[in-house]
């Protein structure tokens, strides 16, 4: 196979790496120079993902932020041609679609909507690995859920990163769900450690905290961009958790431990009713 590239951070390097592992042929393109060349100098990809070899790929993967990747869309779309499958791995999928979808229509190539549900708390090249995708979730927005053949083909295609789940649905759906699953971790887990009290954890933490605190670290450019990408959704999630907290806060200002202990409960139950057990 010969896949193209665009954007080498975390995901971007670490499908390079992956697909170089799996001895394919790699073309990649970042707008960083110091990047490609490094990636180029280490191996990591063949030669530079450009107007001439693009439309022999047999995938494209692109990752890089929402308007990014529309941008690069717009400017490459007359060089893609009918052969490659374009994928993107924008965090959020209504923005990356909306455009996408009618832009591909229109320029005769074949564009599907991606998020791999995988990643670190830390961003860059230098990170990238490639087992990142090892049994990781891989969710898909195609324009046209009932084709069959292309989802069969896409699966080939992503064989070689290694997922262990490939999920279909619609950039609404996932845009909702994303919300929950992965901004708001990024919320609470980046307002928590403004605590001033977090300077002084150090001998008094272990695995809650650093369960907690994991995702604090964060590319604040990219998911500025994604949050208000996802404004409405997002919103609602922080509306329902600022009134569980507020809960809280109630019962432990009114000394109320009866209905401290109903909310913990609740609280403690529905965690085992959503891991199903």
């Amino acid at each position: 196979m010969i896949i193209g590239i665009v954007g080498l951070g975390l995901i971007g390097g670490s499908f390079a790496l992956a697909y170089k592992e799996a001895r394919e042929t790699v073309y990649a393109f970042d707008i960083q120079k110091e990047v490609l060349d490094y990636a180029l100098l280490s191996g990591a990809c063949d030669g530079v993902l450009n107007e001439e070899n693009i439309g022999g790929c047999d995938l494209v993967l692109i990752a890089v932020y929402p308007e990014a990747a529309l941008a690069y869309l717009k400017r490459m779309a007359p060089h893609i041609g009918k052969k490659p499958v374009v994928i993107d791995c924008c965090g959020t999928k209504r923005v990356i679609c909306e455009g996408a979808f009618p832009l591909a229509e229109a320029a005769g190539f074949t564009f599907v909507g991606g998020h791999p549900m995988a990643g670190t708390q830390y961003s860059g090249f230098k990170y990238a690995r490639a087992n990142l995708f090892h049994r990781a979730p891989m969710v898909l927005v195609p324009a046209d859920h009932d084709d069959i053949r292309l989802l069969d083909k896409i699966k080939s295609l992503l064989a070689p990163a290694g997922f262990g789940r490939i999920s279909v649905t619609d950039a609404e759906a996932h845009d909702e769900m994303i919300a929950f699953t992965s901004q708001m971790a990024h919320v609470v887990s980046n307002a928590y450690v403004k605590s001033p009290t977090a300077a002084r954890h150090k001998g008094f933490s272990a695995g809650s905290y650093k369960d907690l605190t994991r995702v604090a670290r964060l590319n604040p450019q990219m998911w500025a961009e994604l949050f208000a990408d996802n404004r409405d959704h997002l919103l609602k999630e922080l509306d329902v958790f600022i009134e569980n907290l507020e809960a809280y806060r109630e019962a432990l200002r009114q000394e109320d431990e009866e209905t401290l202990v109903q909310l913990l409960e609740e609280g403690s139950r529905r965690k085992k009713e959503i891991d199903g057990r």
